[in-house]
């Protein structure tokens, strides 16, 4: 329980001290908004180096030189744990948001450093709402933000498996007309959900397919992005769970 302790008490410590910073950033995005997305990656990023330090775990990241540096992309990630968002945006090399559950807007503080970030929460409940969130995602990425999104929709508590991919999710690259980077996280459940509410050090494997590129495919496989994705993220994950 101890890393529990020491990761909770550093996550609450974080955001009552960062509460004059959340002033600050809030004046520079008045004057430059550019600066304030960077700004803000930088202090989350420090703070979440803090975090994984603390849970122990050690983390393996492969192919991060397919992240295209010219433009922004869109990551399509499995997703395991509460911990994937923090192991995956520390390594962004540019202002990120991610698509978070509607639930993560009613945490104080925390929901203010993800607006901050130009996270979007979705309500998968209000489809015309859904459908808003798709929207600000697109314009984001033609402004030069790149986005994150978990298409299997909740944490897959299955081992070895993945849930199906939303269709909506692809959406946002082939309206923005950015790259999809396929992002394969393996053995992340490992740091909490699986002896929950203990934290334990764990190998965690984070890999980064190449770059894919919507209107190179053939026009059958654009119409099945997310199977052609999902098979992709399926196969990196059962290559790489040998090696945890």
């Amino acid at each position: 329980m101890i890393r529990l302790i020491l990761v909770a008490g550093f996550v609450i410590l974080f955001l009552i001290l960062s509460i004059p910073i959340m002033f600050v950033e809030w004046l520079i995005g008045r004057y430059n908004p550019d600066l304030k997305s960077r700004s803000s990656l930088a202090i989350v990023n420090w703070a979440f180096r803090g975090v994984r330090f603390l849970s122990g775990a050690k983390v393996d990241y492969i192919g991060e030189e397919n992240i295209p540096a010219d433009t922004p992309v869109l990551y399509i990630g499995n997703h395991r744990s509460f911990f994937d968002v923090v192991l995956t945006y520390i390594r962004v090399p540019r202002p990120t948001g991610y698509i978070a559950k509607k639930s993560m807007e009613k945490v104080p503080l925390l929901n203010i450093w993800m607006r901050n970030l130009h996270c979007l929460f979705l309500d998968r409940e209000n489809i015309k709402a859904g459908m808003q969130t798709i929207l600000t995602a697109i314009d984001l990425m033609k402004h030069g933000k790149s986005i994150c999104i978990f298409p299997e929709g909740t944490r897959n508590k299955e081992e070895g498996t993945l849930l199906p991919f939303h269709e909506g999710s692809f959406r946002i690259a082939a309206k923005a007309d950015c790259p999809i980077v396929p992002m394969t996280i393996n053995n992340s459940a490992a740091i909490f959900e699986k002896q929950f509410p203990r934290i334990k050090k764990a190998h965690v494997i984070i890999e980064y397919g190449k770059p894919i590129y919507i209107r190179e495919l053939p026009r059958e496989q654009q119409k099945k992005l997310a199977p052609y994705v999902q098979e992709i993220i399926l196969e990196t994950y059962n290559k790489n769970k040998e090696a945890i």
